[in-house]
């Protein structure tokens, strides 16, 4: 777990058009961080039934809202997005940009691919950059962030171009569906950057839905993947998104939030066959999966716990939301209740939905 997050909590800050906002509050950041939650952002999310270009309109309606926060008066100046491919295509900001009155000034690209042997990331590598270098200039980003380094050799290598020709940046505001990571190497990289443009800001950083973990082991399937795969233990995710999972119980049984966002988008054989071997992988090992154990791992907590203890696991301690105790007894009961769940009927189900729809992309 970050310890910039341990002791954080969720505030209520409105809602745009169906979006809620959160932000996150602690006592060591130096940035903002957000958190938001609405209908498409929560399908997307929970199913992985949703591709390409509904993938893209899920999260349209969020970054909206959010830039709504960020430039109330719908005139936000000027802004540069800055790609980085494949996974920044994902995200709609040059049309939320658009839809907000706000000028795009320049579109600039980093290609960052990994090298990964048996399911490991082994490397990462640049391949490609276009950057038009000017001074004061506000990134907009959106992009994946697991263990951040992909984000951290990137703008790392746009920081120094800046640098070496001349330019500077005001603020970085960032879209992601990312992990608890993320705090820390955005804390550690405005410091660095304030070194070399001591005019820089910071962040404001949007996550979709929640504030992930990665896992560190295969975990209760035995089949997750290490620095790849996104659960909840750990993070900070929206009460929206917990009712959502709750009310489509599978979806907590996935093998993660959204597997890859770059397959989902423009590989979707790919991405059905990834989400085709986990549930294989469920039926093959159901004998030896504990449910309880894989149950309690979804929801980030391994035994049922008071409210008051439920309260400060999901850094929900300073909300006032109506529904809160009714989701932590829904919660509760399910996690209680989970040595009845029958993983290999679960798990045969889900295989013949998605080789239904894998179907139509073959």
């Amino acid at each position: 777990m970050s310890n910039r997050l341990q002791d954080a909590s969720l505030r209520f800050l409105g809602l745009n058009e169906g979006t809620g906002l959160y932000g996150l509050y602690g006592t060591e950041y130096t940035n903002h961080y957000y958190l938001l939650s609405g209908p498409g952002t929560r399908r997307l999310m929970a199913f992985p039934e949703v591709v390409g270009y509904e993938s893209y309109l899920a999260t349209l309606p969020a970054t909206i809202a959010a830039l709504r926060h960020l430039f109330p008066s719908g005139q936000g100046g000027d802004v540069d997005i800055l790609t980085i491919l494949r996974g920044g295509l994902n995200y709609p900001v040059e049309e939320a940009c658009h839809r907000c009155g706000i000028r795009v000034r320049d579109i600039h690209f980093v290609s960052c691919e990994r090298t990964i042997e048996n399911h490991v990331i082994t490397g990462l590598d640049i391949k490609y950059e276009k950057l038009r270098v000017t001074r004061d200039r506000t990134l907009v980003i959106g992009d994946i962030i697991a263990t951040g380094d992909t984000l951290r050799l990137c703008l790392g290598q746009v920081v120094d171009r800046f640098r070496r020709r001349g330019g500077s940046l005001r603020k970085i505001i960032f879209f992601t569906v990312g992990g608890t990571r993320a705090i820390d190497l955005m804390e550690e990289m405005t410091a660095e950057i304030r070194k070399l443009f001591p005019e820089f800001e910071g962040f404001d950083c949007f996550f979709y839905e929640g504030i992930f973990s990665v896992y560190e082991d295969p975990g209760a399937s035995g089949i997750n993947v290490p620095d790849i795969d996104f659960g909840w233990k750990g993070g900070a995710v929206t009460p929206g998104f917990r009712r959502f999972v709750i009310d489509h119980p599978y979806s907590l049984l996935e093998k993660c939030i959204i597997y890859d966002g770059g397959a989902r988008r423009y590989e979707i054989p790919v991405h059905f066959h990834e989400v085709l071997e986990y549930w294989e992988g469920v039926w093959g090992r159901a004998d030896r999966i504990d449910p309880v154990r894989l149950v309690g791992e979804k929801l980030g907590y391994d035994r049922p716990v008071t409210y008051d203890e439920w309260l400060k696991i999901t850094h929900f301690q300073d909300l006032q939301e109506v529904g809160l105790p009714a989701l932590w007894a829904d919660e509760r009961d399910l996690l209680v209740h989970a040595d009845a769940l029958s993983l290999e009927a679960i798990a045969l189900q889900r295989i013949e939905a998605i080789n239904t729809i894998l179907q139509q992309y073959e």
